[in-house]
């Protein structure tokens, strides 16, 4: 009987990239779910009543949640395929903090590049662009952050990727200018199909931005 699996998911979102990169890599035929974060589904509410948010992978009627959870869940579970994670423990240990490091910093941080103004938005551009180059020695003259094979930490990057432009267009500064082995790390990633087929447009994602900072009263 072949798997039955499920993603509760929010196409712009970083964190939903993720789980699409890990399931292509993996070659997993699931089913795409379109979540209206503003009009959340009763699927969504049950399988994560805790947080109520996505991306929720739904596997044979079992929910895992958050994104790096389930990227660690789908390499586990489809380990006949494409290792994500480092087989070395401490390589391992190395790209889990990394990846937090990428949540702690990047979301907050890139929000008020967004949509701030002013000093407040010189002041987080600043930071934004030290943890870009902190992110950037991380990865140092290899292909990729696992070294010459994609894999976990690239993938828990990748989604900030098709941001760059909006980062760029409102907070008026060059991320290539300032971190040139990052783009050219983002430009690799987007070689592959699993990633290419995973990310949405730049464009649009500035459009939704947009319309989300109209939304929100941010001019």
């Amino acid at each position: 009987m072949a798997d039955e699996v499920i993603l509760l998911d929010f196409w712009p979102s970083m964190f939903g990239i993720r789980c699409r990169v890990a399931l292509a890599e993996k070659g997993v035929v699931y089913e795409y779910k379109e979540e209206d974060l503003w009009n959340k589904g009763e699927l969504l509410l049950q399988m994560n009543p805790v947080h109520k948010k996505i991306p929720v992978l739904i596997h044979n009627g079992k929910p895992v949640c958050e994104s790096l959870v389930i990227v660690e869940y789908v390499d586990q579970t489809w380990s006949h395929k494409a290792p994500l994670l480092p087989s070395d423990p401490y390589e391992r240990a190395r790209a889990r903090f990394w990846a937090d490091f990428i949540d702690k910093k990047f979301y907050g941080q890139g929000w008020k590049v967004l949509t701030t103004k002013g000093e407040e938005q010189e002041a987080a551009k600043k930071e934004f662009i030290h943890s870009l180059k902190l992110l950037e020695s991380e990865l140092g003259n290899e292909p990729f952050f696992g070294g010459k094979k994609f894999g976990f930490l690239d993938i828990s990057f990748i989604g900030f990727y098709c941001r760059f432009y909006s980062y760029e267009m409102c907070g008026n500064f060059s991320i290539e200018a300032e971190c040139p082995k990052l783009i050219a790390w983002g430009k690799r990633c987007m070689e592959k199909e699993s990633v290419s087929k995973s990310l949405p447009d730049p464009q649009k994602v500035h459009g939704y931005v947009l319309e989300l900072k109209k939304a929100k009263g941010i001019e």
